[in-house]
């Protein structure tokens, strides 16, 4: 199926590794023009590397910036001054009981997860608008829905997201501009398997006694009680990115295994 994105201008934030590269590689697939971001030159020069090599009809550019911080925001403006997709992946997560989280970790989590997309809808948007069309998508959790005892404010957050998420949909309404939630589960990236192989060695068990202690602990609600994979996340991130997805505005699409007990 043809996605009707050859030549649309897509920018993803925190695109360099996991879901948003995953997302990234996706897109550039269907041939969009992608933009990814990150923190570290090397890395971002690495991932539009790889991608240019998937298409070489399309025309992936990078930009190496803080999106957490104002100013790096500004840097991504100052470069693409419009885009037709946003993506808003950018995020942080940790495992800390309520009673260890202070002050400063709420307000690290909430300019990560929850400010940096705010800046980056409220800069495109009005862009969009003008043009009568565009596609924003805000990469929350089901965490924000079910939130976990073991990360509260990291839930906090997500909860936060599907809240900007609704409430632009519904202010943008009749002016072509989608907004819409994609909740992924727990997903295998670089960073988790890299934990994950440090906690078994530490627990003197395999990764797969490891993952399946951790869905019967911490996630027993998962139907199919595995981790997910970044790429099979990416699917839903181009639909939402599509023209074809017009008659899905201010939607929370879930792609958690199962994990959200709740038939909405």
């Amino acid at each position: 199926m043809d996605m009707q994105l050859s030549g649309k201008k897509a920018l993803i934030t925190g695109s360099t590794y996991g879901i948003g590269y995953a997302i990234a590689e996706a897109l550039v697939k269907e041939g969009a023009d992608v933009i990814i971001t990150g923190r570290h030159q090397e890395s971002v020069d690495t991932a539009i590397g790889k991608l240019k090599r998937i298409n070489s009809k399309t025309k992936p550019t990078g930009i190496s910036a803080d999106c957490a911080t104002i100013v790096g925001c500004q840097k991504v403006f100052d470069a693409e001054p419009e885009v037709d997709i946003l993506i808003n992946n950018l995020g942080i997560y940790e495992r800390k009981t309520f009673f260890e989280i202070e002050d400063s970790d709420w307000t690290h989590f909430f300019e990560v997860n929850v400010m940096s997309g705010e800046r980056f809808a409220r800069f495109y948007i009005p862009k969009m608008v003008t043009k009568e069309w565009g596609r924003v998508i805000f990469v929350s959790s089901e965490s924000g829905l079910m939130i976990p005892p073991e990360m509260i404010h990291y839930g906090f957050s997500k909860s936060a997201q599907l809240s900007i998420s609704r409430g632009l949909a519904m202010s943008l309404s009749g002016t072509g501009v989608t907004v819409n939630a994609l909740l992924p589960g727990p997903t295998r990236t670089d960073t988790t398997e890299r934990q994950r192989r440090e906690r078994a060695d530490d627990w003197g068990i395999s990764l797969e006694q490891l993952e399946q202690e951790f869905f019967e602990k911490f996630r027993p609600t998962s139907i199919t009680r595995r981790f997910a994979e970044a790429a099979e996340v990416a699917p839903l991130a181009v639909y939402l990115s599509s023209p074809l997805s017009a008659l899905t505005p201010g939607a929370t699409l879930r792609v958690e295994g199962g994990i959200v007990n709740q038939i909405t």
